[in-house]
C-alpha cells in the first residue's frame, strides 16, 4: 500500500468519523428541542387550569 493509498484512507475514515458525530450532535439537538415544546405544553396548561380555579374561587 503506497502512501496516497494510506493518506486517502486515513481522510475517508476521518470524514466518516466527523459524519457520524455531527449525526449524533444533530440528534441530541433535536432530542432537547422535543422536550421545551413538551414544557412550555405542560406550563400552558398549568396557567389556563390556574386561571379556571381563580375564576370558580372568586
Amino acid at each position: 500500500m503506497g502512501k496516497a493509498e494510506q493518506f486517502e484512507d486515513r481522510s475517508e475514515q476521518l470524514r466518516r468519523q466527523a459524519m457520524g458525530k455531527a449525526r449524533d450532535e444533530a440528534s441530541e439537538r433535536a432530542s432537547r428541542g422535543r422536550v421545551r415544546p413538551d414544557e412550555e405544553t405542560r406550563r400552558a396548561q398549568q396557567e389556563a387550569q390556574d386561571r379556571l380555579d381563580q375564576d370558580y374561587d372568586a
